[in-house]
């Protein structure tokens, strides 16, 4: 039987989180934007936003966002994109509600917390709230608190 990493006080560490990676490598982060794509393509809201208004064409917006994330999680380069600009496209298209940010932040946090457990992790979420904050006061002129509560 492997040994489970020892408990801190302020993190008990249970079975799970032993047996689920960090994102501390490129083909963690390339895993982590396949599923939660995944899950955004066939999201209700979120779907048709992706496919309808901004009409993505995944085989180029997958390798950017693999490229993103890396630069966001293990200062990689690679990622020279603009995110604002971006996302200002598609809101001029057809204007970005709060639900959009609430539910796009519930998917990307249940998405990491099914799989992966760390440092990184736990990154790659402070950095899509910060992403998410950011867009929402420069697209909606509103400041957006994630509401995780809604999956």
């Amino acid at each position: 039987m492997s040994p489970v990493p020892a408990a801190t006080p302020d993190h008990a560490l249970t079975t799970a989180d032993a047996l689920r990676p960090d994102l501390d490598r490129r083909s963690r982060i390339h895993d982590l934007v396949i599923a939660f794509y995944r899950e955004i393509v066939f999201d209700e809201l979120l779907g048709p936003v992706f496919t309808e208004v901004a009409e993505t064409d995944w085989s180029t917006h997958i390798p950017k966002l693999i490229d993103f994330w890396c630069r966001m999680l293990l200062d990689e380069p690679g990622y020279d994109g603009f995110v604002l600009a971006a996302h200002e496209h598609v809101h001029d298209t057809e204007a970005f509600r709060l639900e959009h940010f609430d539910r796009w932040y519930a998917l990307w946090v249940a998405t990491i917390d099914e799989r992966w457990t760390g440092p990184h992790a736990e990154l790659a979420k402070q950095r899509a709230r910060r992403i998410g904050r950011t867009l929402a006061r420069r697209l909606l002129g509103v400041a957006w608190t994630p509401d995780v509560a809604r999956p």
